[in-house]
């Protein structure tokens, strides 16, 4: 899949775990680990927005599109 999910390199860069970032954002481990491993198949621009609120970041900080 062309989409990259970073979203293990903006925890680790702000020192935060996955289950501290669930908590912030409103959603279950489960659903963030699917998120983080780029399983998922949409991410909701509410849950993209929280993510980027609760770690700092932009949206292009977590995703990535890389042409096969």
């Amino acid at each position: 899949m062309p989409i990259i999910v970073n979203l293990d390199v903006m925890l680790a860069k702000r020192k935060m775990k996955s289950k501290e970032l669930a908590e912030i954002i409103g959603i279950t481990t489960a659903n963030l680990s699917i998120l983080k491993s780029g399983k998922a198949k949409a991410v909701r621009f509410s849950t993209l927005e929280a993510i980027c609120k609760a770690l700092d970041c932009q949206p292009s900080d977590i995703l990535e599109y890389i042409e096969d």
